[in-house]
């Protein structure tokens, strides 16, 4: 028999299975795709040789995640690369507020009114930052945070609304660049614990950058396969799990699906009834003849580029998805270039670049031209360099991974008491009403991301049962 069955081989499922192994544990995971990677993966979506990441492709979660950072997983193939600038966000007359590496060159670009304080925002945390990530992403009651008085202190700026937080800026600059920070997680601006969000994410480029994994985001998700191999795991792809009986005998389960699929396998009713999923989204992977020609030459050298002409018009492009019920007419926009810094990415001379914005959950319309309209608005010509692109809604993101619920890639909405508690108001986030079986995806704490800690955290709660055993 078994010690731990891992359903579902997405970061947080990887992370779990080596978790276990690493302590001596007999592990064996299962997928339903022929590939392990979940939302992490790497595909030749439209021409050969352009090498896609069909979710998620910048990494500043990863790397600055404390579950990766104590894994070899350089020995297995991972290598990051970091372009110039980890973010820039471009405006329409061609000028570009940037979150650089440096506090210094970040507060800068948002002009002599704003730069103070951002400093006096994000200085006092960033050389705790590696105590701080570790406290609030192993909440709650898997350790005892390691400086409460810091942590105490991110929350008091963190927890209320980012409209709050934005009263600090004056400028549009700093006002735009910070909401699409918060955008990230598909959150109303004004929603509670939305400042938390855009300082994590700021604090995350200070701290260690906005990288792409050299080859594709699938190198991560190979590196953690093989190192829990070598520990004596086992992993079996095209493996789609129905129920319990599907899986061998164990003394428990793992399991990294969203709690709908969870409660249908192991037939627990209604008990994650009150689960909220979240806005969708709309994405576009392009294979390019050239760079984007963006106007703000800061765009050029960055790895991620945020679309959002000001802080207003990001807000109601959130309010179309989140309240409105209808996908915005000029979205905001998330796009990764990984071939300015990854020439493996795609042939010489060439590029891919990929492009999202949000819709209403479940929508099946399509946003390919209201997304390159906003492109041309920052880089006029864009369409003159577009080879192929292969676009997916969020029917078929759902198809492509069963935790993506309605197009939701953060497997449930990130608002309200659900950023924080999940996948039910429970200080034990982790367990079910099966005492052998767990949950670790990123429908638990702390929440959607490559970063692995969800599956750190659920590992913790099956080894300390496993040991009572």
């Amino acid at each position: 028999m078994l010690d731990a069955v891992v359903v579902g081989a997405g970061p947080n499922g990887l992370t779990a299975a080596v978790e276990l192994a690493r302590r001596g544990f007999s592990v064996a995971v299962f997928e339903a795709r022929s590939t392990v990677g979940g939302g992490v993966r790497t595909e030749e979506l439209t021409l050969p040789g352009f090498r896609h990441d069909p979710c998620s492709a910048a990494h500043p979660l990863a790397i600055n995640s404390p579950a990766f950072r104590a894994l070899p997983l350089e020995r297995y193939g991972l290598e990051w690369l970091h372009a110039e600038l980890p973010m820039a966000h471009p405006f329409p007359d061609g000028s570009a507020a940037v979150l650089a590496r440096t506090v210094g060159e970040t507060a800068a670009s948002f002009g002599p009114r704003d730069a103070g304080a951002y400093r006096r925002l994000v200085e006092p945390f960033l050389p705790k930052w590696d105590t701080l990530a570790r406290d609030f992403m192993s909440l709650p009651l898997t350790a005892l945070p390691r400086d409460p008085v810091t942590l105490a202190r991110f929350g008091l700026a963190g927890l209320p609304p980012s409209t709050l937080l934005m009263r600090r800026f004056r400028d549009e600059p700093a006002k735009a660049l910070f909401s699409g920070l918060v955008a990230h997680v598909m959150a109303p601006l004004g929603g509670f614990a939305t400042g938390a969000i855009g300082l994590v994410f700021a604090l995350a480029a200070h701290a260690r950058g906005w990288p792409v994994a050299r080859g594709g985001s699938q190198s991560l998700s190979d590196a953690l396969a093989a190192y829990l191999r070598d520990l004596g795991g086992s992993v079996h792809t095209d493996y789609e799990v129905k129920r319990l009986d599907d899986l061998p005998p164990a003394r428990a389960y793992v399991f990294d699906t969203s709690p709908t699929a969870l409660a249908r396998i192991a037939g627990f009713g209604n008990h994650y009834g009150g689960y909220r999923y979240g806005p969708g989204v709309f994405k576009i992977d392009y294979a390019l003849d050239g760079p984007v020609p963006w106007t703000a030459k800061e765009a050029r050298a960055a790895g991620t580029v945020q679309i959002g002409a000001s802080s207003a018009e990001i807000g109601s492009a959130l309010r179309a998805v989140s309240r409105e019920g209808r996908a915005p007419d000029r979205p905001f926009l998330i796009t990764v270039q990984p071939s300015v810094v990854d020439p493996t990415r795609a042939p010489a001379g060439k590029h891919v670049f990929w492009a999202y914005g949000h819709v209403p959950h479940g929508w099946t319309g399509d946003l390919t031209d209201a997304i390159e309209r906003q492109l041309e608005r920052f880089a006029p010509g864009f369409r003159d360099r577009v080879l192929a692109r292969a676009t997916a809604g969020p029917p078929e993101l759902a198809a492509r991974n069963a935790n993506y619920i309605g197009g939701d890639i953060a497997s449930g909405a990130v608002s309200g008491l659900q950023l924080l508690l999940r996948p039910r108001p429970t200080l034990f986030p982790y367990r079910t009403p099966h005492p052998a079986v767990f949950i670790c995806s990123s429908a638990t704490p702390p929440g959607p991301g490559v970063h692995g800690m969800s599956g750190h955290n659920a590992a913790k709660a099956v080894w300390k049962r496993l040991r009572q055993i």
